[in-house]
């Protein structure tokens, strides 16, 4: 179900799916929410008891651009109050992935009784990131023949296993939101102050860290700076995987990500 939540003038595009407790995923810079509907989605059966929130971020998706939002801290106050309006009172754990990573970790310092938080390759810092060239472990030489340079190149910056079961999910899940995103006001208004929350907060709560070996857009080393971080996480560094692990190894990602669902359950 899609539905319009207007939160301080900004009117916020949000897919809910299922019942239960609340599941605020975030997706990540220059996507939307199909990034994270097409990863995670598969994971829930009919009857789950989870309440799957997809938010659209300004300039992104449904969202439209709002001068107000300026900030990532703009954004993780956005969030919280969206959350407040779609649940009040209620707890919820946070599901981020790259920027949204990095956005979460804000929720979390506003939030601090979050039920957990799964960081799907996030953004530890927003200005140099210590990243390796991008390394292809497969390729489909008739598929990148296929591809114009310029698609080719980005295709390659991300993914590790540049095959057509990625490229599809890549044009499925990624593609549609890049193409639909404000990038005036990403570059120009979200962008020079897209790395602003307060980032030292940590919580009991159980907590996943998973990240691509391969990742060349915000690496793997520093990630681990965050498991340290929470007592009660989780941190696994997917081989064969970028930018976007999540569909380069679906199903070690399905397992870690529904391992930590069960702890989020057992201990809420």
């Amino acid at each position: 179900m899609r539905r319009t939540v207007t939160v301080g003038g900004v009117d916020v595009e949000v897919e809910l799916h299922g019942r239960g407790t609340p599941l605020l995923m975030l997706h990540g810079w220059g996507v939307d929410r199909r990034l994270m509907t097409g990863a995670l989605e598969p994971l829930f059966a009919d009857d789950s008891p989870w309440l799957r929130i997809y938010p659209d971020m300004p300039g992104r998706g449904g969202t439209p651009a709002h001068p107000a939002i300026d900030s990532a801290d703009a954004t993780v106050q956005l969030l919280v109050d969206l959350m407040d309006a779609l649940v009040p009172g209620e707890r919820y754990a946070v599901v981020g992935e790259s920027w949204g990573g990095h956005v979460g970790r804000g929720v979390l310092a506003r939030r601090p009784d979050l039920l957990g938080l799964a960081l799907i390759c996030p953004a530890v810092r927003m200005d140099t990131m210590d990243v390796d060239p991008p390394q292809a472990v497969e390729r489909d030489e008739t598929l990148l023949a296929e591809l114009e340079p310029a698609d080719r190149a980005v295709f390659a910056e991300y993914h590790a296993r540049l095959t057509r079961d990625v490229y599809a999910r890549n044009l499925a899940d990624v593609v549609p939101g890049v193409l639909a995103a404000d990038q005036d006001y990403l570059e120009n208004v979200l962008g020079p102050r897209r790395g602003l929350v307060e980032d030292t907060a940590t919580t009991e709560a159980p907590v996943l860290v998973l990240v691509g070996r391969q990742d060349a857009i915000v690496g793997y080393r520093e990630q681990w700076q965050l498991a340290e971080r929470f007592p009660h996480s989780t941190f696994a560094v997917l081989d064969n995987a970028g930018h976007n692990a999540h569909f380069e190894q679906p199903e070690l990602f399905g397992a870690l990500v529904r391992a930590w669902l069960e702890r989020v359950e057992a201990t809420r």
